[in-house]
């Protein structure tokens, strides 16, 4: 890595005292837990959707109870409004497991990671590529749209 690039590192927050494949290996592990993000997002989104399904539901049994289809309307309220989707557990139950268990744990050691080998430093890797595509002048300044920091705008 050339002085200018090992400044700009410093610059941006980056560690210059990490190598390229440790500064990788702990951004692979930070997508890893980006991706567990999205899933968790997703469980939010499940929780909602049954929710949302279980509401619509006792609307369908109350309006086939009020034409008189009593045995219909019976039949799904005491077999499905309000069931358990998983064994002993509602949607909220199972985020918060999720949430108390694998994310939290994955999410405390990521941070670890990261504090041990960079200094606390988060996408270490990505400013690292952005430093290295960055277009600059022939003094070597960022061009407009380049700036590695909101402290080098114009």
């Amino acid at each position: 890595m050339d002085e200018r690039n090992e400044h700009r590192e410093h610059r941006d927050g980056n560690p210059g005292n990490v190598d390229e494949r440790t500064a990788t290996a702990v951004g692979r592990v930070t997508e890893a837990l980006e991706k567990v993000e999205r899933a968790r997002g997703l469980l939010h989104e499940w929780h909602q959707l049954i929710g949302a399904a279980d509401a619509k539901l006792a609307e369908g049994v109350r309006l086939l109870r009020s034409r008189g289809h009593t045995g219909s309307a019976d039949r799904l309220e005491r077999e499905l409004l309000g069931r358990n989707v998983l064994p002993g557990r509602w949607t909220f139950q199972t985020l918060e497991e999720f949430d108390d268990g694998y994310w939290s744990l994955f999410r405390e050691l990521e941070r670890l990671l990261r504090d041990e080998l960079l200094g606390g430093q988060r996408h270490v890797h990505e400013a690292r590529m952005k430093a290295r595509e960055r277009s600059e002048d022939s003094a070597g300044n960022p061009l407009p749209g380049f700036e590695g920091t909101p402290d080098e705008l114009p």
